[in-house]
């Protein structure tokens, strides 16, 4: 059978098309039309006021972190479940990251910490010079509640989109929330570039500030000169007109991974020792990845053994993010609580996901859980009697 990918790109004509009249203009580097077409197109869908394109979300990460100001010897509070670009962008500009553990209701950073955090910091003059939030799988964190913790000190936030482009929270976009924040084009993300990434931003000195930086910083002179030190960060015009392509099928793709996570919760409701990630108050998650947690007591297998049964049969899944505060390289970080997140890596997995995810590629993804599952309660049914397994599609769809 054909391998089922986690989280494949999914491209269409319209990609296509754009792809060949940006190379049919002759606009072949990172600078172009199609580049300020997009940068356009995607400020207005999100709702932000400008917008740069550059190489990747990291890169925009760096950037964000460079026109905020951020440098040597600052701190800067992260949440520890994420992905390593987030964490690992505080490092280039010389700062520290200080993780802050997840809260159980979305996975997302807990407000309650950050909130003591930011106190006891007060207290002792060390707060830190901004935070970068992270919208976790596709689901906005607790703004209504975070926002005001920051600005009660006037600490700039980043939002870290990379994984919640088309998410909602209290009928605001992710990407909205932020001082910057930015997004991922990988080629794993709701859409893709290739690679790429976008920063945006209210405030237009802040966005000009990166495009400066993200072209070298070079000044406005007729031959290269460079009182800065810039970097090689712009988007390319042909990426980006694969980029305008894929942005006009964003609802589509959003809502196909919505109705993949819904046939996950319908299909697996009657399972006992399986439950899904929430979905915050108030917010309209993408499931830009659909993630569950083992219960291995129950269910008598870890979240590995499901991992390595599907990689058997040519289907892939994945952990869910190792905690930053439990990567070697940030080993000895400032950490605030973490039993939250550890526990989330330890029981978490995600499931295939992507929005070009077939019916029978779902039904074969869940029917293979459920046998694996069924082999085991069979062997425990040999020691206990009487324990039985519901099959796919029982339940009410319900969160467990």
């Amino acid at each position: 059978m054909t391998r089922i990918y986690l989280s494949p790109p999914h491209l269409g004509t319209h990609e296509r098309d754009l792809l060949i009249e940006a190379l049919d203009s002759g606009w072949i580097a990172p600078l172009g039309p199609q580049l300020d077409a997009f940068e356009a197109e995607f400020a207005a869908s999100i709702e932000a006021d400008h917008a740069v394109g550059v190489v990747s979300g990291t890169a925009a990460l760096h950037l964000a972190l460079l026109v905020l100001g951020v440098g040597a010897g600052d701190d800067v509070l992260v949440p520890t479940m994420t992905f390593a670009a987030t964490a690992n962008a505080v490092t280039y500009v010389g700062a520290r990251p200080c993780f802050i553990d997840s809260e159980p209701s979305s996975w997302n950073v807990d407000p309650e910490l950050l909130d003591l955090e930011l106190s006891e910091r007060a207290a002792r003059d060390a707060l830190p010079k901004a935070a970068i939030i992270v919208d976790l799988y596709g689901q906005c964190a607790d703004y209504n509640r975070i926002v005001p913790l920051f600005h009660k000190y006037g600490i700039p936030i980043i939002e870290d989109a990379a994984e919640a482009l088309g998410a909602k929270y209290d009928d605001r976009p992710a990407g909205s929330f932020g001082a910057i924040s930015i997004f991922s084009f990988n080629g794993n993300k709701i859409i893709t570039t290739s690679g790429g990434g976008m920063l945006v931003s209210p405030n237009r000195e802040w966005v000009e500030r990166a495009r400066y930086l993200a072209t070298q910083a070079r000044d406005p002179a007729p031959h290269y000169q460079h009182s800065q030190i810039g970097y090689n960060y712009r988007l390319s015009n042909l990426l980006a007109a694969v980029g305008r392509g894929q942005l006009l099928r964003l609802p589509e793709r959003v809502e196909a991974r919505r109705a993949t996570n819904r046939f996950y919760r319908q299909a697996l409701a009657g399972v006992s020792g399986i439950q899904f990630m929430p979905e915050i108050d108030g917010g309209r998650s993408t499931f830009w990845l659909t993630c569950i947690l083992i219960d291995e007591q129950e269910t008598g297998v870890t979240p590995d053994d499901i991992r390595q049964h599907l990689e058997s049969l040519d289907i892939e899944s994945r952990p869910v993010w190792k905690p930053m505060h439990l990567q070697p390289v940030f080993h000895g970080n400032p950490m605030r609580e973490g039993a939250v997140a550890e526990d989330l890596f330890k029981r978490g997995l995600c499931l295939p996901s992507g929005s070009s995810l077939s019916e029978p590629d779902k039904e074969r993804i869940v029917a293979e859980l459920v046998a694996l599952l069924s082999e085991q309660r069979t062997v425990s049914d040999r020691r206990i009697p009487g324990g039985t397994l519901p099959t796919a599609g029982s339940g009410t769809g319900k969160d467990r």
